[in-house]
């Protein structure tokens, strides 16, 4: 045979099995979403975490009952609101904790984040002038509205029309998290 016809009739056989075969049916959490385990192999807790380790255990304990919180009678953004307002809760503790009342170090902070018990970008927002009271990051996304504007909570209620002086933010139910309210 030559080359050529050795190419040809290799032409009809089915390719080889893919050698990744074991593909995840679902990706894991990311550390946003909830607090590492504690494990064998993770850092030991710095020193300081005593301070807050209680309050941190009694929201993760809220979070829990909320999310086992029937969703009946609800639509379904507003069975996510609770878990935004203990996510906003427990990322605010921790931001008073360092910032405002200085009581933790800053290697405590920043475990407190890496572990997943605040959100870095949330708190990064709150340092910024205008963004002291945001209730969270998805409420200043241009991309998730029709119009390419933030959500409805960020507009101060002196300047909002007459019939919207009661409107809650579909992404996490605030009711108004404008500087200037």
């Amino acid at each position: 045979r030559t080359r050529r016809s050795a190419t040809r009739s290799s032409v009809g056989r089915s390719p080889a099995p893919a050698r990744d075969h074991h593909v995840r049916a679902s990706a894991p959490p990311t550390a946003t979403e909830m607090p590492r385990l504690a494990t064998l192999r993770a850092k030991k807790k710095p020193k300081g975490f005593e301070l807050v380790e209680d309050t941190l255990e009694e929201i993760e304990r809220q979070m829990r009952d909320a999310e086992s919180v029937s969703s009946d009678g609800k639509r379904k953004q507003e069975t996510s609101w609770a878990i935004f307002r203990l996510h906003h809760q427990r990322s605010r503790y921790v931001y008073e904790m360092y910032y405002k009342r200085k009581l933790i170090s800053r290697e405590l902070y920043d475990w407190l984040l890496r572990e997943g018990f605040g959100d870095e970008h949330l708190i990064a927002k709150w340092k910024k002038q205008g963004y002291e009271r945001l209730c969270c990051v998805r409420c200043i996304q241009t991309r998730d509205t029709n119009f390419g504007s933030v959500c409805i909570c960020r507009v101060p209620k002196a300047q909002r029309e007459a019939g919207a002086a009661h409107v809650q933010c579909k992404n996490c139910g605030c009711e108004g998290c404008a500087t200037g309210d």
